[in-house]
């Protein structure tokens, strides 16, 4: 064979590895963007599905709030509306801080304890840190207190609610005591959330425990790790 042959077919062969290479450049880039594009829509279909979902159980919830003959049953619709606008929440992976999260609870604590004529002191004893938090974290946060605030209205006959947070050794301290019955009247009534802020604050790598309270009725105390750098 001639070198000009050699050639020839070197070259060739350079080709076409070229084109081979060409081609399993453009399948790859066609293959990510119809990913993109399947993820894309079932982003959307989700959205949609939840923002119905709210839209239609929302609108039925607000309507039970207004019209329960007690305090305390509106109580129970309005914890319920809360838990699906945090699936909504969830679903949207909105980001947020601690210092975010906490605002949104002392927010909603301040809501539920005043339609029942509960006070609330809220206290945070030392400087708390604001490290980003998932969503998944978020809402076992939000949920523990959301928990403890429904037993004080619904079984404690409590009239504060008292709320520290501290912050020591990299741990988050939360708090919660009411004035109410006491916590044997309290743990009688309220097994099954107990279970499910136990299992809430193992999720957080944490711990919870029931004392009797200060004032007479019952203590709750979270501790979870936190890191004042922002890691988690």
């Amino acid at each position: 064979m001639s070198l000009v042959a050699v050639a020839l077919a070197l070259a060739l062969w350079r080709t076409r590895a070229r084109v081979r290479r060409a081609q399993a450049h453009a399948e790859d880039e066609r293959a990510t963007r119809e990913a993109a594009l399947r993820a894309e829509a079932t982003a959307f279909e989700r959205e949609r599905i939840y923002s119905d979902l709210h839209d239609d159980l929302g609108a039925r919830l607000l309507g039970l709030i207004h019209d329960a003959p007690t305090p305390q049953q509106a109580d129970q619709a309005r914890a319920i509306l809360q838990d699906l606008r945090d699936v909504v929440t969830r679903s949207r992976g909105t980001p947020g801080t601690l210092g975010d999260v906490l605002a949104d609870i002392r927010s909603e604590a301040v809501q539920r304890l005043a339609a029942v004529d509960i006070g609330l002191v809220w206290q945070e004893i030392d400087v708390l840190p604001d490290p980003p938090l998932d969503t998944e974290r978020a809402l076992h946060l939000h949920r523990i207190v959301r928990e403890a605030i429904s037993n004080t209205i619904r079984h404690a006959q409590a009239r504060r609610l008292r709320v520290r947070l501290r912050f020591s050794g990299g741990q988050l301290g939360l708090e919660l005591t009411d004035d109410g019955e006491g916590m044997e009247a309290t743990a009688a009534r309220t097994g099954s959330g107990m279970r499910s802020m136990r299992d809430r604050a193992a999720e957080l790598a944490g711990e919870i425990r029931w004392t009797p309270g200060t004032e007479g009725g019952t203590k709750v105390l979270l501790s979870m790790p936190l890191q004042s750098d922002g890691g988690q």
